[in-house]
């Protein structure tokens, strides 16, 4: 796919890893429709992205925005859906483990209401991580839940096919989720990746750069792509 002249939605996109897979599709020509619940904290984008407010648990909403956008031909949802529970299982409150699934569902959500909208030959990439397949300590519901989201990309992908869909799995990415700063920030980092063959952070850009592959590359769909800094081989 050549993006330059296409439309995308990228859920997710003020912020982070949607913010960085936002500006790359712009620099590449595309018109990009950067969404999340707080648009405000994109501050100021560069030309060709849009910001637009919408929760992905909203299901009126997001078809509303859906139906607006029509038609477009990619999406992208890096949208993390709320907070996440981390510990141990056994110690774990259950309504936050099962709360943490408000990713897989607002990922269901812009999967299932976002695909009839596209061009037939459209691309739609989600992001899961790499506790999916090799799990640390306290990652319990980091795996659930992006073990869930690779399941339902590879169930989905041969339904809207010839539309693709694929789904990128990043390690320990530095973004805004963490709140810690200056040496506290750092340190967390250091430990986090020590283990990696690639001994630092990721950058949200590094994950963008998998993602835009994934839209580019016509002959890749149900699959997934890490970018992990070696997370999986540790």
């Amino acid at each position: 796919m050549d993006v330059k002249g296409k439309k995308a939605i990228i859920f997710g996109g003020t912020s982070g890893i949607g913010l960085a897979t936002s500006v790359r599709l712009a620099a590449l020509g595309a018109e990009v429709i950067a969404i999340s619940r707080n648009p405000e904290k994109a501050g100021v984008v560069p030309a060709g992205i849009t910001l637009k407010k919408c929760d992905v648990l909203d299901r009126d909403a997001l078809q509303a925005l859906f139906a607006e956008c029509a038609p477009f031909d990619i999406l992208v949802s890096a949208a993390t859906g709320g907070a996440r529970a981390i510990g141990p299982f056994m110690e774990m409150d259950m309504d936050g483990y099962k709360g943490s699934f408000d990713k897989l569902w607002g990922y269901a959500n812009v999967l299932r209401f976002g695909a009839p909208h596209m061009s037939e030959n459209g691309s739609i990439v989600l992001v899961s991580g790499a506790p999916a397949r090799k799990t640390k300590p306290g990652q319990v519901s980091l795996a659930s839940v992006g073990g869930a989201v690779e399941a339902l990309v590879r169930a989905v992908a041969p339904e809207i096919a010839p539309r693709r869909l694929n789904v990128v799995s990043p390690g320990t990415i530095d973004t805004p989720m963490v709140a810690a700063e200056g040496d506290a920030r750092s340190q967390f980092y250091s430990k986090a990746t020590a283990s990696n063959l690639i001994p630092r952070p990721g950058t949200a850009d590094e994950v963008a750069q998998g993602i835009v592959f994934m839209v580019e590359n016509d002959f890749v769909t149900g699959t997934t792509i890490d970018v992990d800094g070696g997370w999986l081989l540790s």
